[in-house]
């Protein structure tokens, strides 16, 4: 039986929207609901002490490691691993925390760490480097127990983001290939923007373009720098990735996903499904949910 995704928000009636919390003492409290499916509306922290637990997000599962820090953006679907124990700290928060004016919400928008351009940012640190952060999060953590005054979400923030920052650093130190900032990122940042808001209505590039004023050709040029990957491209990943997420976690016919999704025959929707996985709905379903069993 398939199981709807579940979509938690942050505390209710919480002055500030941020947390320090215990990986043991969260997944022995609330195991339940973490290894089922589920979407977050706030930032996802995991810093891994110990174990090796396999973290899956989105269908990709993420091998974990000790001293080892996983960056979850908000609205992945993702889901706990029932099998291992989970040793370390996570730290969660909104947007609503982060970005007290726009020059955050453009740090947090265009962050290599909270990016759907990148693959999910996975460091591997030495225990030294992994301890700087664990100390990062005690510092938030001692912040978030003081009396409240005016200094202290300000601080907190800046707390993070001093974590973000350094957490970029690594990143760019292990390797990572830098998007540069510029015409082509900002095209390709609104274009993904739009394709979030409009996939199951709209699926051609044409639609994207004139919504951007610009033309198909330089939308493609844009995204083909940036991503290596042409609009059509993106579109079709979004939308494969929406009938995954609805096939195994939701209770649709394959007739009504199909209409959910903006396909007008099912038909449409099953020739669409097999060519992009070489299967049918109906048996990626099938197999996904043995897998799960």
């Amino acid at each position: 039986m398939t199981h709807a995704i579940k979509k938690y928000k942050f505390k209710p009636d919480t002055p500030i929207e941020i947390e320090v919390v215990d990986l043991a003492q969260l997944t022995q409290e609330k195991a339940a609901y973490l290894v089922q499916p589920h979407r977050t509306n706030f930032y996802h922290i995991f810093l891994f002490e110990a174990g090796t637990p396999l973290h899956i997000v989105d269908f990709e599962p993420i091998q974990t490691q000790p001293n080892t820090l996983l960056f979850v953006d908000k609205d992945r679907v993702h889901q706990f691993d029932s099998g291992q124990i989970y040793k370390g700290k996570v730290l969660i928060f909104t947007d609503d925390f982060f970005s007290i004016d726009a020059t955050d919400q453009r740090f947090l928008r265009n962050s290599i760490l909270f990016n759907d351009l990148a693959d999910v940012p996975l460091l591997r640190l030495d225990q030294d480097r992994f301890q700087v952060f664990l100390a990062l999060c005690t510092t938030i953590h001692q912040e978030l127990a003081a009396p409240e005054d005016r200094v202290k979400h300000p601080l907190l923030k800046n707390l993070v983001q001093h974590f973000l920052l350094r957490a970029e650093r690594e990143k760019r130190k292990s390797g990572y290939e830098e998007i540069k900032n510029g015409p082509d990122l900002d095209c390709t940042l609104l274009f993904r923007d739009l394709l979030e808001q409009y996939f199951t209505q709209a699926k051609n590039v044409s639609y994207y373009a004139e919504r951007l004023h610009i033309s198909e050709k330089r939308l493609g040029q844009a995204t083909r720098k940036i991503m290596g990957k042409t609009p059509k491209v993106l579109i079709d990943e979004r939308v494969l990735l929406e009938a995954k997420r609805r096939l195994v976690h939701e209770h649709q016919s394959i007739k009504e996903l199909g209409f959910s999704l903006g396909f007008e025959e099912p038909t449409n929707f099953v020739k669409f499904f097999r060519k992009h996985t070489l299967l049918t709905p109906l048996e990626f379903r099938e197999r996904q949910l043995k897998s799960i069993t």
